[in-house]
Formats: C-alpha cells, structure tokens, sequence
C-alpha cells in the first residue's frame, strides 16, 4: 500500500480529508506520518486522534534552508514515504527537498509531491489568492491541485475546482466556499495519483468519483458540471509521467 507523508503548518482541514477518504477505502493508501513545522498544530491533534505517527520539525529562525530539508526528507524517508502532500504547508520546498522526493519507476515517472492551492493556477499564484482574484474582478476562482516544482506554484496542474465569485462575496466568504471544493478536490487527487499514475487526457469526473465509489469510465475532452461547481481534470504537462 502507498505511504504518504502530509506536511501541514495550520489546522489540517484538508488532511483530515485525506485521512477520511483513506479509511473510508476511497484512496488506497495509508498516511504515514504527518510532520508539522509549527509546534502545536492543529493538524498534529488530528494525526494522533487518527493513530498516524507525527513529527515536529521548527522552522522558526531557521537559516540554511537547504539542510532543513534534508532533516525533512530524511524524517519522511524514515517512515518510508512513498508520496508527500503538501496540505496548508507554509514554506515553499527546496530543491532539495524535490530531489529527495523526485520521479521513481515506481511512481511511473511522476514527480512525487503534490501541493493544493486556493486560486485557479497560472492565475494567482502565491498568498492571498482568494484577494487576488476579488481584486483582479474575475467572475471565477478555484483551487487547484498540482506537482511541486521549484517555482512558486508553477508545476504542471492535476485537477481543479472551478467556483464562481458571487455578488456580495468578500474573502472570507469565497475562501470558505473553496476550501469546501479543496476538502473534495485533494483525496480525489491524491486518489488518481495512486491509483492511474495521472498519465490521461482531460476527462469528466463523474459525482460518484467525489464520494469515492469508483474512478470513472472517462470521455476525452469534457468537463461536467456539478452543481454550481466545475470540477476539470486537465491533461498533465508533457514529460511528466511514464506515458508522455
């Protein structure tokens, strides 16, 4: 079975969304160990209340950032981590850290750290995303899914939530409504990286996929609406993957 190891800086929302989906037998892997940064998380609570082993590992006044990746790499190898998911993680990884979790034939060529990010990536990358988007005036935000590279949420995109900014809606408000779809969208990521090896074109994501029955009989190039939310699996960036 698949070991993933979460990293986690805040409350662990979208952890325990993985955690769920993994005992529920929605992703067929096991979360190993969750290692926060921030003594006292909230997402530490959450790991020992579902029996997953934790690690702390204070970035505070940290300087050399490359060797504290490599204490973070080498805490996640120990506990034999096939997959890292970044979840409300707020440090930006090193080349380091990627090189240690970088593509395997195991992972049929996939990079192996996914990180979750509340905008609709190429647009609004960085902090503040939900502003960044009330802002700018766009009709539409999201979050998104993708692979960890060395820039600042620039790697090639997994899957998206599309949800549309309403009338009235400030950045709480839309903040909440996303991190709603990011509660969905992640163990449905997570879920296809484990179990496809996201090597695919742009597919419809049926409703039962996001209650976890089944990954879906797909057609190319269609997108299903859901409610008032679009859920997109889009094609992963060439050269990724075994089947590029």
């Amino acid at each position: 079975m698949i070991r993933l190891g979460v990293l986690a800086s805040g409350g662990g929302t979208n952890l325990q969304a993985i955690l769920d989906a993994c005992a529920a037998g929605r992703i067929d892997a096991r979360v190993a160990v969750v290692l926060s940064n921030v003594p006292g998380a909230g997402a530490l609570a959450r790991a020992e209340k579902a029996g997953v082993a934790t690690e702390v590992l204070p970035s505070k006044g940290v300087t050399d950032r490359a060797a504290y990746d490599a204490q973070l790499a080498g805490r996640l190898q120990a506990h034999g981590v096939d997959l890292v998911c970044l979840a409300g993680y707020m440090r930006i990884v090193t080349p380091t850290f990627l090189r240690a979790f970088g593509p395997t034939e195991a992972s049929r060529g996939c990079p192996r750290v996914l990180n979750i990010h509340p905008g609709l990536l190429p647009s609004f990358p960085g902090l503040h995303a939900q502003k960044q988007a009330l802002d700018y005036g766009a009709r539409f935000a999201g979050c998104t899914v993708h692979f960890v590279d060395e820039g600042t949420d620039t790697g090639p995109i997994v899957v998206q939530a599309i949800v549309p900014v309403l009338p009235g809606d400030d950045e709480a408000s839309l903040s909440a409504r996303i991190l709603q779809q990011e509660h969905r969208l992640y163990p449905l990521a997570v879920g296809l990286a484990v179990r496809v090896g996201l090597i695919f074109p742009t597919v419809a994501v049926e409703p039962e996929v996001l209650t976890g029955a089944m990954l879906p009989m797909v057609t190319p190039d269609v997108e299903l609406a859901l409610g008032s939310e679009l859920i997109v699996v889009p094609h992963v960036a060439q050269g990724v993957g075994a089947g590029s």
